[in-house]
């Protein structure tokens, strides 16, 4: 069955094409858009790009599965008054022209997002087929399947957090002897919006507001700064945000704008250090004894976690190292974006049940589910305007110039799924000498408050970083700080942040053979088992994607050189 499946988040949407359970691509429409994290309408030419990757038309496409997001009004069906009221506002050219599919519910009563939402002029105004299914799945179980899927755990904690998603800002899951329950969250959550005023994530972005920081975007920025500074706010916070009884977040504020006045009220005339440690203790603490109180009640070792907040890469260092737990997997789009991947797993849940679903499961080897140009790239860098080519191994080449100090990008396959570069469009450098990081953010116009993240081989990675079987699989996508072991921090300092963490990525040969090829050879060469690996775009730009892109980078000088599969490139 061909599914494809889209997210129409207010930010970070997406596109994924599904041959039943093998997920053939996904992209976030940012991507293509060019502009980061695009949201609040269809994300068009992320669906037609990952039909294209499938090789498949509109028409070839039997469900399309999707969570409640934003979508023009001429696709949603209202009652009788309010259709006459957007009626005459539409005459009157004061109509708004997209809503959000999630808020109709409570304002119309309707509980059914199918009645909602005009199925038949949407497949025929897009050139679909008029019996290709719409289904919509619900927010926070889309987020928890994303995690679950990707592991072959028998029984789980499956936690999930975000700004708000389908009016709620969690949900708990419990995977125990072939039942999948579902203790916080689901379509009856509709309804109780008011526990939009509890939600960690939009305090977290809130609070980065009043640092001057963009919300849902820079949070990273108050994560990183949250080392810098001490929690002297923490305890302001806490009288607005606690932990009741039944291991819930609760709040005594009203709605999510009393929140978000809150937040500002308590921010106003700190640095951003105190408040950025201020935010981060509170969501650590409360995080962290929600999460306890769960694993305690239901004796699960396992935790699935996925949501915005779980992008929070400190947090989960502190629930791996201090919670009760075996392992723990953060799907590596734990994001909205995260949520076309999602929306798939619920079409197929509910069409084969449990059993079979489990089944199906499989550990996620890698995330490039984007176009494939390496059949372009390199006829694209040879012809620019001042490149030369040079001679030699790309792997040797690309090795020797990082170890005289220069910085690359390495361009190869199929771009990353996610927010984080995973080593198909990544920048890599020396960790040698941390004056690289200022380096490298004066090149890519960038203001970040944390060292660029370690990339380290399989074999290397327990003799460098902390790393253990709890934190070994989160640790393959980017999602997780861990200590950089003692004698190592002085030798590597570029990736090492004030606190002694990196957020490292354990790489495989497997996976991707150039990117751990150059990085044995920088080993072998200089005795560091680490490279520097941050994403491959200049601030306030998404990852590089198409070839002309990448080419645009190297003559911009915002790197030295770009090593493909088959040469290395540099100007001049």
């Amino acid at each position: 069955m061909r599914i494809l499946t889209f997210c129409s988040s207010t930010h970070d949407a997406s596109a994924a094409a599904f041959d039943d359970y093998e997920l053939i691509a996904a992209v976030s429409e940012e991507r293509l858009r060019r502009e980061k994290g695009w949201g609040a309408d269809i994300p068009w030419l992320a669906i037609d790009e990952v039909l294209r990757i499938a090789g498949w038309s509109r028409t070839d496409v039997d469900v399309i599965a999707q969570t409640r997001g934003t979508y023009p009004a001429q696709y949603l069906r209202f009652p009788l008054a309010r259709d006459l009221y957007y009626t005459v506002r539409r005459w009157a050219g004061t109509e708004r022209t997209k809503r959000e599919l999630n808020l109709l519910h409570d304002r119309t009563g309707e509980a059914d997002s199918h009645a909602l939402f005009r199925s038949d002029r949407f497949l025929d105004e897009n050139a679909f087929r008029s019996d290709t299914r719409v289904y919509f799945a619900d927010h926070h179980e889309a987020h928890a399947l994303t995690a679950l899927f990707h592991t072959d755990w028998d029984e789980a904690l499956l936690y999930t957090a975000d700004g708000v998603g389908d009016n709620i800002s969690y949900s708990i899951r419990t995977l125990t002897s072939g039942q999948l329950d579902c203790h916080l969250g689901g379509e009856n959550m509709l309804a109780v919006r008011h526990l939009r005023r509890n939600s960690l994530a939009a305090a977290y972005a809130f609070a980065t507001a009043a640092c001057g920081f963009r919300m849902f975007r820079h949070e990273g920025k108050l994560t990183g700064l949250s080392a810098r500074g001490e929690p002297k706010l923490a305890d302001a916070f806490a009288r607005h945000l606690w932990l009741d009884k039944d291991g819930l977040i609760e709040s005594d504020l009203k709605d999510w704008h009393a929140l978000e006045r809150t937040v500002r009220d308590i921010c106003r005339g700190h640095d951003r250090e105190t408040i950025a440690a201020s935010i981060q203790k509170v969501t650590e603490d409360l995080m962290s004894g929600a999460i306890r109180h769960w694993l305690a009640r239901t004796g699960h070792r396992r935790l699935g976690l996925a949501g915005g907040l779980f992008a929070n890469v400190r947090l989960n260092r502190l629930l791996a190292e201090t919670l009760p737990i075996d392992e723990i997997f953060v799907f590596p789009a734990m994001g909205d974006d995260g949520l076309s991947i999602g929306a798939a797993l619920c079409f197929l849940l509910e069409r084969d049940g449990l059993a079979a679903w489990l089944g199906r499961r499989r550990r996620l080897a890698d995330v490039y589910l984007a176009q494939d140009f390496d059949q372009r790239i390199d006829r694209c860098l040879a012809a620019g305007p001042g490149v030369r080519t040079l001679a030699g191994n790309p792997v040797d080449v690309a090795a020797d110039l990082i170890g005289v100090g220069k910085a690359g990008a390495i361009y190869v396959g199929r771009m990353e799924f996610g927010p984080r570069a995973l080593g198909a469009r990544s920048i890599v450098a020396s960790p040698a000498d941390a004056a690289i990081n200022d380096n490298l953010n004066e090149r890519l116009d960038r203001s970040e408050f944390m060292p660029f993240a370690p990339y380290v081989l399989e074999e290397d990675a327990e003799r460098v970083f902390e790393i253990t079987n709890v934190n070994r699989y989160a640790a393959r996508f980017m999602t997780i700080t861990c200590a950089v072991r003692p004698e190592w921090r002085e030798r590597i300092p570029a990736v090492v942040h004030i606190d002694g963490t990196a957020r490292p990525q354990i790489v495989r040969d497997d996976t991707n053979p150039l990117f751990a090829a150059i990085l044995r050879r920088f080993r072998d060469a200089t005795g560091l088992p680490v490279l520097i690996n941050t994403s491959f775009n200049v601030h306030e730009e998404p990852i590089v994607n198409r070839p002309d892109e990448c080419l645009k980078a190297l003559v911009d000088g915002r790197v030295d050189f770009v090593v493909t599969r088959k040469a290395t490139y540099v100007m001049g």
